[in-house]
């Protein structure tokens, strides 16, 4: 055997040109038409495969197959290529011509030969057809050919060897003899051997057939010959693909294809493992038919494997009758069984492994595993077939067999191991929550969603259909990994914080110093200036630095920068594993363009083999499967990381709301805490759902530009450098639309605060007309709100215009500068059409990462409001110790409070000692500190010396009762256990059981929010009841007797408080102004501007003549008129039955009024009812409600809120449009047009330009018409820039109008909404109106809109183009269009309605949430945070339960149109493949790569449909409120004289009043005349009827019969506000709204400051308020909570002294005053009424003694209406309720 031979190899095609030289070949022969013998190949070929290979390269000359008798035409051609070969740089040629006898051509080779002189030249196998080869080879010689190439004969070199072997030996080295023809791997060794010769010559593509059979012994090939491999490889590589039916080398298959799953599994393996080894208790799992099945087939497996290696070694070392060989099998044949065999035993550990693992019903891994091996082994499977059909028989039985079975046992075990295996415990867990049931399949592809998908388009779905969630979901699972990594960060920056407080300071001591230094000198020398400028100097820049101070404080004065860093270390795990799947993605997204590129390259040359076109069809949807799954994935970790993030931020702020201490709780107010939830938590949300893409985006940039590099070259600069321009652009309008921002928030904060106060006070606004002043203040701060919106959405279009010309312009400067650098660079389809699909991947990352940045912008203002809050200080725990060896019950020592750490205390040196189981009472004038003392006891107050203990358990009674929205018993129970002979001593004592009986439900009523269907009183006697039922040691009762009626308060008094009363061994602190109390307590606190004056026994402190006894003397002349008989009063008052009670049929004032529907429920129930739509009612509390008597009309009072069900209407869209203004919206959509017809005509462009690369090739490419090219070029790409930003303009304008529009419509009907409204509609789900969905009206849907337009056209193109490229796509269209409507149907109609839930599921968290604020201090007094906490987190978690699913919805729906979308890019590259012969390959690139984009466009256009239609469903939310019916006109056309009324005289005839019209009357027949200045008393029990003949007299509620004249005039003929604005009251409850003290008074500014004065002095505030800094200007915080009860009442007095109006109604005005104050007012009205007609409704009936008239009122009905003194002669009801109070004969005789 010959060493070092020389091998050529013929080959047709650049891809074999490459392969034989890998292979070892030497030389080339390089032609065409392989089939045909060889012809010419193209100047083309030659050139490429000159760049490609080192080795010479030959190259065939011959024009035509056939004979070698050449025309002088051909022999013309063959110069022609010789020279044009020779200039390209053949290294040879090849050619030969014989004569019509069969001798060589002399002739025409010397001319051939001298053409092609230097080159050498080989004689072809035109040898093998001479008359005598011995002649032709001397001849050759002579004519001096290097070469010859020969077989021998007209065959093979094998049957031509004796030949090959004569002519060599005659040579003798003067001419090559290179066999060849036939040459295969069988018999290379023999003609090797046989001829001795040098070189040889085989085919690329020698011999299929032959191939078949040698490949099973390639394995052994390499073994036997060292040199020769050389050539094998290259016979094999070519052999096998350059093939209309390619294969893969068996050695590949035995080796690299089974590594690869085993390597695979045996990677996963440990991991399964080690929780093999850690659950070393098997937890007694079922074993499952499905998981013995595993099993079984793994083992038959296992056995195959030893099977296999038995059959090895048999054939090796087994008896056998041949002789034995010297050949034994490969090593191969050992290796994979054994391999094989540990593997299975590895896989049924892992299987173990998997069903012990708690709630883990598969295992990915194992599934990845089976399908890498499947896959793997479809070559083995089809390359033994192809080999048995080829020999017609089987060569290895045994292994044959042992293959196909083990081939079919893996398909079966990959079918199981797709199938979950759920155990029988779970099951019960899987229906109520599929996805812990579901299969790593059903997983990445979502299907376990299918069920609920369907459902929600059958029927919409309710918050009943919904879910559970899974644990790890669960609100107080992630609240709880939350607070514990927030407590150390929170810590640890308290640390900094305080060290920079402290280095701060130290630098501003230095300063001072430095500064004093310096005025030393100059002090010196001006001592003369007078001490007035310096004082007002020192004055100026002293507020300049508290101004300087403030905005600092406003920055940067709390522990900051831990809140992100808490989020992360929470949800590390998650974050880890998106930001996984985001790179694998990412990676992914840049395969696509890489095979659009080889595609075209493809498609230009149609010598290829077909299959090469689909095998890059299937990879491209197979990448975009596998991306389309990642990308899925990715997104669904990151949105349930922005809902956990979500719902931690909601959770931690209610938290922190229960312990914060008042410093900061008055730095934000409940409105703006709300906002903190809803606004900043989802700003988080929002920006925590793509938080990845802050690294994704650089890397993507990053790669695109390094492919568009190898593309273009340096010309991608020019790009870069265009798209490096628009980065500062862009952080310029960031911060811009920062600032924008944070204005928005503020002015919507402050609209927000309005509205909540307008909604709490409305009974108010509307008792005195003042609604207009409101509506004009809300309408200013949106006005400027809407300002600020405008310039931000300019500022948006302006971003968007960069940003949509950015890929116009970076593709443009790209390819200008690429053909512009160099003639010689002209733009190919694959350079073109490779770079555009690179720069729509560039888009995304350019186009997200302003966007993130702005989002990060945005929620860093929201972390900082977050951190600000939650960073705050909490209560100071230590203030109250609970120290039990204390012997007293209660003790203060000499202690100060305030309620700031700034302010003076208002509590003063206070020493208490209180003992157990006394009864003190706290007594003092209005201001003096009773209240404070209350709270100073709870710990709410910051304390500056001294310190307090409380020994035992607390209940509190506030002063203003706190009522729950649950049921009257849950009030009462208050999370305590139920016991029903205690529950109704209460019930009794707290005389609430004649209350049960009127109210509907009994003590399963359900209370509106506020206690809004009780009385003042009754809500004050549940309020008792709930701490009479807490059993506690220590009662704080803070004046709970003022607000119920004299009678009732001394029942209260007698059956509770008092020394006989249930709470009489329990110790009682007892806030009062009811003097007659007094006498019954153990101890007197007497308090003076918040000293204690006194501490004493009432006797004691009556006989000291102090501070008490004159405080008694003015207000208890009744005692000191009779001393002996008050006691036997109360003796004999006890036993009195509280009997009259009952006849209360129903509950007084609208308030109180149980209300089962709103009158416009009635109407849209009666409208649906017409329309035949659905309106499903939901349940917005979270209590099931109890099925007893639920259909008892009116017990329920809140109504759960409606919520549309089904496909939003059409209509509502119709009104977004119209409030856009239609020119508006025509001229939007026009525009968007024609943008999108500039895109795909710059596209179609190109695809033209590109084909100029086909038309000038090899030419050069003229300048004129590169200039043209690149100019409409670059023109189609900024035309399409400026269209966006005019449509973004056009939208932003129209959707501004909109906003306008439908906030002041809402707002104008709100206002004019009937009070029956507010009294059945928690104020939570107004607010939501205002807040959440007109921030959706306001931001989300403009950009919604604008997006599905974008979509929706820019989908319509990309269809244009692929059918324009290849019509055949019109015929796929339509099916993927159904299918695509289906898919989109069934996931609109389900996330819809699941938004619907999240918005209705939203607005508990927030009522409850508001309840709670206002509530603290009883949940706190009674310790019942935990239980808030664990029912705030119940809410969130319902909320969760839509929220959930409704993400995975999204990804549901992504997953399967993204499917259609890869068929799309598939078909598009099938259709190309199949028709390449008719297209061009510009558009080929044009339509696949447009296609790649539309998977993208089809996803974001159903997203933005549905969007659409879920943000479409505020425009509907709002316009259902404003259109709720209204209450009468506020000015008709009847208008009443402007002195009207001049006299005040009021008549009712046969008044007749119901709240609706299903309910009974409330008033029956009211007839009564009041004169002119007549004072009237109205009394009567609780629920008689008081307080609705105020509401009829203002037409709070209309009349059912009857009328009522005021001076004659009918009042239901003239407007309301003409009515309400002639009328007076001073209301029951004192509401004050947040603005100043002169806003409150006279909102619309009619009067001077000198009449508020005066009103003021006439209402004793004037002391108070001429105290204050800012006087009149002095700011009322929320509720008035900075000023007192008392304060409070007498500034309502305040207000009606300034309308001096002839008719004044008093509503109870005394309820919640000291007797001093009560005294002023008394005073005051009987003095500054003296000229009107006073009605007051009373409780005390002191106060009425007085009057002209008293009208009893009984059950709607005047049953007495006479003098005092006649009532009390008359001796009946009037003279029952006197004796009550203690009043007599006497009594009045002495007034």
């Amino acid at each position: 055997m010959a060493e070092g031979f020389l091998m050529e190899v013929c080959v047709d095609s650049v891809e074999s040109a490459i392969n034989a030289e890998r292979g070892g070949a030497g030389r080339l022969e390089l032609c065409s038409s392989l089939l045909e013998g060889g012809l010419t190949p193209s100047l083309g070929l030659l050139q490429v495969v000159k760049q490609h290979v080192k080795i010479p390269v030959y190259v065939m000359i011959r024009p035509r197959g056939g004979d070698f008798l050449y025309s002088d035409q051909e022999v013309e051609v063959m110069r022609k290529d010789i020279e044009l070969m020779k200039s390209h740089g053949a290294d040879g040629l090849v050619l030969g011509a014989l004569t019509e006898d069969g001798r060589v051509d002399t002739e025409l080779c010397m001319e051939l030969l001298a053409a092609a002189r230097p080159l050498p030249v080989t004689f072809h196998r035109a040898f093998d057809v001479v008359h005598d080869p011995t002649i032709a080879v001397e001849t050759l010689v002579s004519l001096g050919f290097q070469r010859v190439l020969t077989s021998g004969c007209d065959s093979s070199a094998l049957e031509g060897l004796p030949v090959i072997k004569r002519i060599i030996d005659q040579a003798k080295g003067r001419i090559i003899v290179m066999p060849g023809g036939g040459i295969t791997e069988r018999n290379l060794q023999r003609i090797l051997e046989g001829s001795a010769a040098q070189e040889f010559h085989c085919s690329a593509r020698s011999n299929r057939e032959s191939a078949m059979k040698f490949r099973n012994t390639c394995v052994t090939m390499g073994a036997t010959f060292s040199a020769p491999e050389y050539g094998l490889k290259v016979a094999d590589n070519s052999s096998y693909l350059n093939r209309e039916d390619p294969d893969l080398p068996v050695c590949l298959e035995q080796t690299v294809l089974v590594w690869i799953p085993l390597g695979f599994l045996w990677l996963c393996a440990p991991w399964h493992l080690v929780s093999l080894c850690r659950s070393t208790r098997v937890t007694n799992k079922h074993l499952s038919k499905l998981y013995l099945c595993k099993q079984f087939v793994v083992s038959l497996l296992f056995l195959t494997a030893i099977a296999a290696l038995a059959v090895t070694l048999g054939q090796d070392y087994g008896p056998s009758k041949d002789p034995p060989s010297t050949v034994k099998n490969p090593g191969v044949f050992y290796a994979n069984p054994v391999l094989f065999a540990v593997t299975w035993i590895l896989l049924l550990l892992c299987q173990e492994a998997v069903r012990r693992r708690e709630g883990v019903v598969d295992s990915a891994t194992l599934f990845v595993f089976w399908l890498l091996l499947v896959l793997c082994d479809i070559f083995p499977f089809q390359t033994l077939l192809r080999e048995a059909l080829a020999l017609g028989e089987v060569r290895d039985v045994p292994r044959f067999c042992l293959f196909y079975i083990s081939f079919a046992l893996e398909l079966i075990a990959l079918i199981l191991s797709a199938v979950a295996d759920v155990p029988l415990e779970a099951k019960e867990v899987a229906k109520k929550n599929p996805e812990a049931g579901a299969a790593f399949l059903s997983r990445i592809t979502f299907n376990w969603f299918n069920s609920m998908a369907v459902k929600g388009y059958k029927q919409p779905l309710t918050q009943e259909d919904m879910w559970e969630l899974n644990e790890s979901d669960s609100t107080a699972h992630i609240n709880q990994r939350f607070q514990h990594f927030m407590e150390s960060e929170l810590a640890a920056a308290r640390v900094r914080f305080q060290q920079q407080v402290k280095t701060k300071t130290a630098k501003n001591i230095n300063k001072v110093r430095t500064e004093a230094s310096t005025n030393d000198l100059s002090n010196g020398l001006g001592k003369g200036v007078s001490q007035n400028m310096l004082m007002m100097e020192e004055k100026g820049t002293k507020e300049d630095k508290k101004k300087k101070k403030k905005d600092k404080k406003e920055e940067e004065a709390y522990p900051n920068s831990w809140l992100v860093t808490t989020i992360y270390k929470t949800f590390k795990g998650i974050l880890i594993k998106s930001a996984f799947l985001k790179l694998l993605q990412d990676l992914l997204s840049f395969v696509s363009p890489q095979l659009l590129k080889l595609m075209i390259s493809f498609t230009q040359d149609s010598s290829r083999f077909a299959w090469e076109g689909y095998l890059y069809a299937v990879l491209l949807l197979v990448v975009a499967i596998l991306q389309s799954l990642f990308l899925q994935q990715y997104f669904h970790q990151c949105f349930v990381l922005g809902m956990k993030v979500r719902t931690v931020l909601i959770a931690s702020v209610y938290k922190k709301a229960l312990v914060v201490s008042n410093d900061t709780r008055k730095e934000s107010t409940v409105g703006e805490t709300v906002n903190l939830m809803s606004a900043d938590a989802q700003r988080f949300n929002d920006v925590t759902n793509f938080i990845h893409l802050i690294w994704s985006c650089p890397l993507q940039i990053a790669l695109s530009i390094v492919f568009l590099w190898l593309e273009l070259g340096p010309s991608v600069l020019a790009g870069l450098a265009v798209m490096v321009l628009m980065v500062p652009i862009n952080g310029l309008l960031a911060t811009k639309a920062r600032k924008f921002q944070i204005e928005n928030m503020k002015f919507k904060d402050k609209r927000l605060k309005i509205m909540n106060e307008i909604l709490n006070g409305i009974k108010i606004l509307k008792l005195y007309a003042w609604e207009p002043s409101f509506q004009t203040q809300v309408e200013d701060v949106r006005g400027q709100e809407l300002k600020v919106m405008k310039k931000f959405a300019y500022l948006t279009s302006v971003s968007t215009f960069i940003f949509s010309c950015a890929p116009a312009l970076v593709s443009l400067a790209t390819f200008a500068v690429f053909v512009g650098v160099s003639s010689d660079n002209v733009l190919t389809a694959e350079k073109a059409f490779t770079s555009i699909s690179l720069f729509n991947v560039l888009r995304f990352p350019l186009a997200m990462l302003p966007m993130l940045i702005a989002a990060i912008v945005q929620t860093g203002v929201s972390k900082k409001r977050l951190e600000k809050f939650l960073g705050g200080e909490d209560l100071e725990s230590d203030i109250v110790r609970h120290d039990p060896s204390f012997d007293s019950a209660v003790s203060i020592c000499d202690g100060s409070f305030a309620w700031d750490k700034e302010a003076e205390p208002l509590l003063k040196n206070v020493s208490l000692d209180i003992k157990p189981g006394r009864l003190v009472a706290v007594v003092g004038a209005v201001g003096s500190g009773k209240s404070s003392l209350m709270s100073a006891l709870l710990g709410e107050m910051h304390s500056t010396k001294g310190f307090i203990n409380i020994k035992g358990s607390l209940a509190f009674v506030p002063q203003q009762a706190w009522i729950q929205n649950a049921t009257l018993r849950d009030n009462i129970l208050f999370g305590s256990p139920c016991e029903e002979k205690r529950f109704q001593q209460v019930i009794q004592a707290c005389a609430l059981a004649p209350d049960l009986e009127l109210l509907p439900g009994g003590v399963l009523t359900e209370i509106g929010e506020k206690g809004i269907n009780l009385s003042g009183g009754q809500k004050q006697r549940v309020s008792l009841a709930r701490a009479a039922y807490s059993q506690s040691d220590i009662y704080l009762l803070d004046d709970p007797l003022s607000a119920v009626d004299s009678h009732v308060g001394k029942h209260l008094f007698d059956k509770v408080i008092g020394p006989n009363g249930l709470l009489k061994d329990k110790t009682r602190i007892l806030v009062t102004h009811g003097v007659s109390f007094l006498p019954y307590v153990d101890e007197i606190v007497v308090l003076v501007n918040g000293k204690v004056s006194e501490i004493g026994s009432y006797n004691s402190l009556r006989a000291s003549k102090g501070a008490f006894s004159e405080f008694l003397d003015t207000y208890a002349k009744e005692q000191s008129n009779q001393p002996l008989s008050t006691s036997d009063n109360f003796q004999e008052t006890a036993d009195i039955d509280l009997i009259p009670e009952r006849e209360d049929t129903q509950p007084d004032s609208p308030l109180e009024d149980s209300v089962s529907f709103t009158l416009k429920r009635e109407n849209s129930i009666r409208r649906s009812q017409r329309h035949g739509s659905v309106r499903l009612r939901k349940n917005s509390s979270l209590r099931k409600p109890e099925d007893v008597g639920e259909a008892k009309k009116g017990q329920r009072l809140i109504e759960k809120e409606t919520m549309e069900t089904g496909k939003v209407k059409f209509s509502v869209y119709l009104q977004y449009l119209r409030a856009m203004g239609w020119s508006y919206t025509i001229m939007v959509f026009v525009v968007y047009f024609i943008q999108n017809i500039a895109f795909i005509g710059q596209n179609l462009w190109l695809s033209d330009w590109t084909n100029d690369a086909v038309e000038y090739f090899n030419k050069t490419y003229p300048a004129q018409k590169r200039d043209t090219r690149v100019g409409v070029f670059g023109a189609l790409g900024v035309a399409q820039g400026v269209f966006v930003f005019l449509g973004t303009l056009l939208l932003a304008n129209a959707s501004v109008a909109a906003s306008r529009i439908l906030h002041s419509r809402l707002l104008n009907n709100i206002l004019r909404v009937p009070m029956v409204f507010f009294d059945t509609t928690p104020i939570g789900r107004v607010v939501n109106r205002f807040a959440k969905d007109i921030f959706t009206v306001d931001e989300a849907i403009p950009q919604s809109f604008r997006s599905w337009l974008l979509c929706l056209l820019g989908v319509l193109g990309t269809l244009f183009v692929i059918c324009l490229a290849t019509p055949f796509f019109a015929i796929i269209i339509i099916p993927l269009a159904i299918v695509y409507y289906f898919v989109q149907r069934f996931y609109v109609a389900t996330s819809r309605q699941m938004r619907r839930l999240q918005s209705v599921s939203c607005s508990p968290i927030y009522s409850h949430f508001g309840e709670t604020v206002s509530g603290l201090s009883v949940i706190r007094a009674y310790g019942h945070q935990e239980r808030f906490l664990k029912h705030n987190e119940k809410t969130i978690d319902e909320n969760l339960k839509s929220v959930y699913p409704w993400i995975v919805s999204n990804r549901w729906l992504a997953i399967r149109l993204e499917f259609l979308g890869t068929l799309v890019v598939f078909f598009a590259a099938l259709f190309a493949v199949i028709s390449r012969k008719s297209l061009d390959s510009g558009l080929v690139g044009l339509s696949i790569s447009y296609a790649l984009n539309v998977t993208q466009t089809l996803n974001w256009l159903v997203r933005m449909t549905s969007e659409l239609e879920t943000n479409i469903v505020a425009v509907e939310r709002v316009s259902e409120y404003a259109e709720l019916e209204n209450e009468a006109k506020w000015v008709t056309d009847t208008r009443p004289s402007e002195k009207w009324p001049e006299e005040g005289r009021l008549r009712f005839e046969n008044y007749k009043v119901r709240y609706r019209p299903e309910l009974d009357l409330v008033l029956h027949g009211i007839t009564c005349d009041i004169d002119s200045t007549e004072k009237i008393g109205i009394v009567g029990r609780t629920g008689a009827g008081k307080s609705s003949l105020t509401n009829c007299l203002f037409r709070i509620i209309e009349a059912a019969e009857g009328r009522i004249l005021v001076d004659d005039i009918d009042i239901s003929t003239i407007g309301l506000h003409d009515l309400r604005n002639r009328l007076t009251i001073i209301p029951q409850d004192p509401v004050l709204f947040s603005g100043t003290l002169r806003m409150n008074l006279d909102p619309f500014d009619k009067f001077t400051d000198e009449d508020i004065w005066r009103v003021l002095e006439l209402s004793h505030l004037k002391g108070y308020v001429s105290g204050l800094q800012e006087g009149l200007q002095h700011e009322v915080a929320e509720g008035g909570e900075n000023l007192s009860v008392g304060q409070r009442q007498l500034l309502c007095l305040a207000r009606a002294l300034l309308r001096k109006s002839r008719i004044l109604i008093l509503d109870e005005a005394t309820a919640a005053v000291d007797l001093e104050t009560d005294n002023l007012i008394q005073t005051t009205i009987r003095k500054e009424f003296s000229h009107c007609t006073v009605l007051t409704i009373a409780h005390r009936l002191h106060s009425i003694m007085d009057s002209s008239r008293v009208m009893v009122l009984d059950a709607g009905k005047i049953v007495e209406f006479d003098s005092p003194s006649n009532l009390l002669d008359k001796q009946g009801h009037f003279y029952a309720m006197a004796k009550d109070a203690g009043i007599t004969q006497q009594y009045t005789t002495a007034l």
